[in-house]
């Protein structure tokens, strides 16, 4: 009888356990992170260009909104706005159009340092008669290190 008992005795739990286990938050962490270095590079508005090398570039945050009309120049000569392909001629009618409500009248032109001259001009001019207010010309810094000709940059200038 004290066999029959003891099995019906309750067994204790074990005591809850305090810590906090961290695996799964770490592995959604990872996951976040390989999906956000995946997918920034294709945040860029606009066609991929090798922009204009300055050594005073203005920033442009408006550029980066969503609603900026963003035209970009290529090498060869194509001419996008914001992603879509146009010719220069039909660049001012549908500039235009995205213009037609706003106040802010600016557009923003990124060219390739080696596009034709000719083609950012006939660009220019069609923004102009689409009624362009301030047209920004997206450039990117020189990563130039050397000092500039003329200036001692290891001594302070004497005067």
């Amino acid at each position: 009888m004290a066999e029959n008992k003891e099995s019906m005795l309750k067994h204790k739990a074990p005591p809850p356990v305090a810590d906090i286990n961290v695996t799964p938050m770490v592995d959604v962490m990872l996951v976040l992170l390989i999906i956000f270095m995946v997918i920034t590079p294709m945040l860029s508005k606009g066609q991929p260009v090798d922009l204009v090398k300055t050594r005073n570039p203005i920033p442009m945050q408006a550029a980066d909104k969503t609603d900026a009309v963003l035209i970009s120049v290529t090498r060869d000569g194509k001419v996008f706005l914001n992603a879509d392909q146009v010719t220069p001629d039909n660049l001012a009618p549908k500039v235009k159009d995205m213009l037609v409500n706003r106040t802010d009248k600016t557009c923003f032109l990124r060219g390739d340092a080696r596009a034709k001259y000719e083609v950012v001009l006939e660009v220019v001019s069609n923004l102009q008669a689409a009624g362009v207010d301030q047209l920004g010309l997206i450039t990117e810094q020189v990563q130039d290190m050397r000092p500039r000709q003329g200036v001692n940059s290891a001594a302070p200038p004497v005067g």
